[in-house]
C-alpha cells in the first residue's frame, strides 16, 4: 500500500514539475522584449478607413492571440503617416510594424527590418489594387485615364500608389504629364473619398480596402465602382526589426504560424488587412516574396514621384 502511494506521489511531483517547465517556457523574462515590463512596440501604418481605432480594431485581435500562445505582450499604435512608420522602424523605436510591400522594401533598404509573417487565406497570401471610378466610366485601356484627374493614396503605399502607378508607366502613361490633376491623398479612404464626393475621375486603392469602405457604409458600391485590377500582390506583411533577440524572432514566428490550431482562439481573431477573417498566418517568407512589387518600385522612381509630387502641390 505504502509502495503504490509513493509511487503514486512521485507521479504527481513529476506531473507539476514538468508542468512547471512548461508553462515557464511561456514566461518572457522582465526587461526582455516581449515581457511585462518592456512590451514588444507595434505600429501599424493607417491603411482601414482612416481611423486609428479601426486600425487597432482590425489587428489587435490577431495580437491578444499570439500573445496568449506564446506569453509575448505587445503595446500596439497606429502610425500617424506611412513615414512615421518608415522612421519608427529605422531609428529602433518599433519592433514589429505591420505595413504594405512597398514600405517593407523601404525599410529593409536601410537594414532596418526582415519579414514576420503573412496573412494566408484560401491558400493564398495575395492581395489586389484597383482603378475605382463612377459607373459608366470605361477603362477597357488605361490610356483612357489620359486627360482625367485621379487621386492617390500614400506615396509609400504599394496599393494605392507604386501599383497603380507602375502599372500606367508600363502602358506608357506619365501620371504627372498626362493626367488633369493629381491628388495625392495620404491614404486608400481618403481616396475613394475623394472619388466619391466627385473630386476626381478615378481613384486608386486596394480592394481590400474598397470592400471595408463599402461594408462600413463610407463607400456606395453602386456609386463607386472597381474598373480596373491588378495582377495579384504579395500580401503586406508584418515585419521585424532585425535587433530582436533570435529567441524572441523564433518564438514570433511559431506564435503566427501556429496560432490558429489554439482551440481558444476563434476564426474571427484571426484577421488581416482591412480587418477581413484569414485562415491563418504564416512566416514562410522571405524577402524575395516580393520581388515583383520591386520591379514596380524600381519603376516609379524619384523623378516620378517628384514629378507627381508638383503636380498635387499646384492644386493646393
Amino acid at each position: 500500500m505504502r509502495t503504490k502511494t509513493l509511487s503514486l506521489l512521485i507521479t504527481m511531483l513529476a506531473t507539476i514539475f514538468f508542468a512547471a517547465n512548461a508553462f515557464a517556457k511561456d514566461v518572457v523574462a522582465p526587461g526582455t522584449p516581449g515581457s511585462t515590463e518592456t512590451p514588444l512596440r507595434v505600429m501599424l501604418v493607417p491603411t482601414d478607413g482612416g481611423t486609428e481605432d479601426g486600425t487597432k480594431a482590425d489587428f489587435t485581435p490577431i495580437f491578444n492571440a499570439v500573445s496568449r500562445t506564446t506569453g509575448l505582450k505587445f503595446e500596439i499604435r497606429v502610425g500617424q503617416s506611412y513615414a512615421s512608420v518608415l522612421e519608427g522602424m529605422v531609428n529602433n523605436l518599433v519592433d514589429i510594424a505591420f505595413v504594405g510591400p512597398t514600405l517593407y522594401l523601404k525599410v529593409a533598404e536601410k537594414g532596418a527590418a526582415e519579414p514576420l509573417a503573412v496573412a494566408v487565406l484560401n491558400g493564398q497570401s495575395v492581395y489586389y489594387a484597383g482603378f475605382f471610378a463612377k459607373p459608366g466610366f470605361d477603362l477597357s485601356s488605361l490610356e483612357s485615364l489620359k486627360g482625367k484627374s485621379m487621386a492617390f493614396g500614400d506615396v509609400n503605399s504599394s496599393s494605392s500608389f507604386t501599383i497603380q502607378v507602375g502599372m500606367m508607366i508600363k502602358a506608357g502613361i506619365d501620371p504627372a504629364r498626362d493626367l488633369s490633376k493629381v491628388y495625392l491623398t495620404g491614404g486608400h479612404a481618403n481616396s475613394l473619398n475623394a472619388l466619391s464626393q466627385n473630386l476626381v475621375h478615378v481613384s486608386a486603392a486596394s480592394f481590400n480596402s474598397y470592400q471595408k469602405a463599402v461594408d462600413s457604409g463610407a463607400v456606395n458600391s453602386e456609386n463607386v465602382i472597381p474598373v480596373a485590377r491588378s495582377v495579384p500582390i504579395p500580401y503586406p506583411p508584418f515585419i521585424m526589426s532585425p535587433t530582436l533577440p533570435q529567441n524572441i524572432k523564433k518564438r514570433l514566428r511559431s506564435g503566427f504560424d501556429t496560432v490558429h490550431e489554439d482551440p481558444d482562439i476563434t476564426p474571427e481573431m484571426i484577421r488581416g488587412f482591412g480587418g477581413i477573417v484569414v485562415d491563418r498566418y504564416t512566416s514562410d517568407i522571405t524577402h524575395k516574396t516580393f520581388q515583383a512589387v520591386q520591379e514596380m518600385l524600381d519603376l516609379v522612381s524619384s523623378d516620378v514621384k517628384g514629378a507627381m509630387l508638383k503636380r498635387a502641390a499646384d492644386n493646393k
